[in-house]
Formats: C-alpha cells, sequence, structure tokens
C-alpha cells in the first residue's frame, strides 16, 4: 500500500542522491548506445549490433524523465522569489552550457589542427555528417553562431539544457498553484497529463490534428496538460509517497516490464521500416509517452527504497550531487570513445554499452571532481 513518507529532519535526502547516480549512469549509457544504432558502415556483427544497441537504448528510457522528476521533488514548491530563484538555478547553468556548447562546435576544427583523420570524429559523434568531417573553422562557428536557437550535431545532449533553462523559467508559475492544490486537484493533472502520452502515437498513426490543433494551431486542448511539467508534479507527489516492497514486486515489475516492451518492440519496428524518418525512429523512444513513464516510475520508487548505511557511500553520494551537472557536460566527449576503446579490447558486444558506460561516466567524475579540488567553487562557472 501507499503511505505518506515522514519529512527527513536533514535537508540532505539521500534517496534521492540515489535516484540522481541511476539516472546520470543510465543517461551516460544511453549515449553509448548512439555508436551501435548509428553504426556507422557495414559489419558483419550488424544485427547484433542493432540488437544490442536497441535493447540497452529502450532500457534506459528513464534517464531524463528521472531527472526532471528530480527537479520537481526538490524545488516544489519554489519557496524563494522568482528573482532569486532565476538567478541562483539559470546563472548556474547557462555560463557552463555556453562555454561547453563551443568547446564540443569547435572540436572538428581543433581536430583538423592536430592533424586527426576525420573519420576519428564519427567516433566522438555518430550523428555528424559531411560538414563535420571537413574540420573548418567556418563550420565550427556557424555551429557556435547558432547556439542561442538550438543544440548542434556535436552537442546533441545540450538539446536537454535547453528544456532545463524553460522548465526553471516554468517553475515559479506553476509552483504558486502547486503550493495551493490539493492532492485530488495534482492527481487529476497527472491524469489529464496521462492522456496526453498518448498523443505522439495518435499524431504518427491516426491524424496530425487532434482537439482543435489545426494548421493555424498549434495548442490542442490538453496542451498545457503536456510535457515535461507532468514529470515535475509527478516527482514532487511521488516524493510524498513511498511503496512497500510488495507493491513494487505486483505492481512496478509488471509496470516496467509492459513498458519496456512496447518502448523495445516498437523501435525495433519503426527502425525496420524502409522509409523510417528521424521523427519515425524516436517514437517510441520519446521522453513524454506513456510506455516510457511506465518504466520510469517504478526506477524511482525502487529507489526510494534503497537504504544507504555507509557514511563514505554517502559522501559518494553526495560528491555526486555537486559534480552531476559537470558530469553531464563533459561525459560526451567520453561516450563515443569508451565504445571504441571495448572493440579493440574484444569485449563481447552483450556488455560493451555497460563497460564503455562504467568507463565514461569514471572518467567524467573523477575530472570534474579534480577540478572542484583543485578550484574550488570556481569551477561552479565552468562545470557548474
Amino acid at each position: 500500500m501507499e503511505k505518506t513518507v515522514s519529512k527527513q529532519k536533514s535537508g540532505h535526502i539521500v534517496w534521492l542522491d540515489i535516484v540522481r547516480l541511476a539516472a546520470m549512469f543510465m543517461v551516460v549509457c544511453c549515449h553509448c548506445t548512439d555508436p551501435f544504432n548509428f553504426y556507422p558502415g557495414t559489419s558483419p556483427e550488424i544485427g547484433e549490433i542493432k540488437f544490442w544497441g536497441a535493447a540497452y537504448g529502450a532500457l534506459l528510457r528513464p534517464c531524463v524523465p528521472l531527472f526532471v522528476m528530480i527537479t520537481g521533488a526538490l524545488l516544489l514548491p519554489v519557496r524563494e522569489s522568482s528573482r532569486f530563484f532565476y538567478k541562483k538555478r539559470i546563472t548556474r547553468v547557462f555560463f557552463p552550457f555556453l562555454i561547453w556548447s563551443v568547446l564540443y562546435n569547435l572540436f572538428p576544427w581543433v581536430t583538423g589542427l592536430l592533424g586527426v583523420e576525420p573519420r576519428v570524429i564519427l567516433d566522438f559523434f555518430p550523428y555528424s555528417g559531411e560538414d563535420v568531417m571537413r574540420q573548418s573553422l567556418e563550420v565550427s562557428l556557424g555551429y557556435i553562431a547558432g547556439i542561442p536557437f538550438n543544440f548542434s550535431i556535436l552537442a546533441v545532449h545540450m538539446w536537454y539544457i535547453y528544456l532545463l533553462i524553460g522548465l526553471y523559467l516554468y517553475l515559479p508559475v506553476f509552483s504558486a498553484w502547486v503550493a495551493q492544490a490539493s492532492d485530488r486537484a495534482k492527481l487529476w493533472f497527472l491524469a489529464l497529463w496521462g492522456v496526453t502520452l498518448l498523443l505522439p502515437y495518435y499524431n504518427e498513426f491516426v491524424s496530425e490534428y487532434l482537439w482543435g490543433s489545426c494548421s493555424w494551431n498549434s495548442f490542442g486542448m490538453l496542451y498545457y496538460f503536456a510535457g515535461f511539467n507532468g514529470y515535475l508534479l509527478l516527482g514532487h507527489v511521488l516524493r510524498q509517497r513511498e511503496w512497500s516492497r510488495r507493491m513494487l514486486l505486483l505492481v512496478g515489475v509488471p509496470m516496467f516490464i509492459v513498458g519496456y516492451a512496447v518502448t523495445y518492440l516498437g523501435f525495433r519496428h519503426m527502425t525496420a521500416l524502409p522509409d523510417c524518418t528521424d521523427e519515425m525512429l524516436e517514437l517510441f523512444f520519446t521522453y513524454c509517452s506513456l510506455n516510457v513513464v511506465l518504466m520510469t516510475v517504478p526506477v524511482f520508487m525502487c529507489c526510494k527504497k534503497i537504504e544507504v548505511h555507509s557514511e563514505r557511500l554517502r559522501r559518494m553520494l553526495a560528491n555526486l550531487t555537486l559534480c552531476g551537472f559537470g558530469v553531464y557536460m563533459i561525459h560526451y566527449f567520453f561516450t563515443g570513445p569508451s565504445v571504441v576503446l571495448m572493440r579493440m579490447l574484444d569485449v563481447p558486444i552483450c556488455i560493451q554499452i555497460p563497460c564503455a558506460s562504467v568507463v565514461a561516466f569514471g572518467v567524467s567524475w573523477l575530472l570534474v571532481a579534480l577540478a572542484y579540488r583543485v578550484f574550488g567553487r570556481k569551477t561552479r562557472w565552468v562545470l557548474g
């Protein structure tokens, strides 16, 4: 049965550190699947490569929703003034985001200066195309000029930072309702949000338009209940609740299995189609979809059941809280090369992705932790 969790006396919530660890490792692991799902060229093992890319890729979809749920669990309702909240939150992510976006976009040009073969860029960035292979400063500057508008194919993971800044802008507004809404009202909001989780499939398989949306209007009836704000509220609501081990077993496990089956089978079906577009490829991997929510909720609730008694492990988890944003900023430089390393070491394909993830995650965390130890709080301006 569900029950309300008593608030901890300490401001530090260890189980949320565990959720953060799960989310952080999963996102690194997710990016280690890119060299599998977007394998450049041919290989006699291409079938196995694609299978494991899809199998792990589907398994890891809760990564981003977990991050958003952590944000909702920690920040809703917002207790600070809007001005102080924006200054504290947005400035901390904006400058590292800008610095690392520039560095990622300059990378191909720097490899050209160093005499590195263009094909090596594909080991780092599986999405990159012909323009990047030119290793031209002009191309890099073009991508940098586009940063105010969107991420580039060299900094794909930065899509989340645009989203995060948007959520921060929205949080004080949403918080005013959350602070006064009853539990019943919050559940009704989540129910309407649940309906919107089916819209990606309706739009793909039935009709592009629904509930008043049309060629001159993109904002349908449930538009304001859709998107990642549902994960914000879900994190806030589930922070106050707990599932027993019995409920995790009888409800959580089947939820995850059903969500995973739909995600994996749907992805494999779409990628097998000869005319599969980018939108079709990502359809069943969409974070704001019912199948991904079915996977995310049990993971979140399971992390709440993990007890940490070791003081050393608690300090490590707290350190990840400090270093987590920096790890996110830099890890994409290491995911591709880590996969290349696993292939060079002839690691079995079935475990290359998790092994590469351990390397990429470990190296990223170590570098960020060292930066904090050497430069102290000044590190925040570069690594968040």
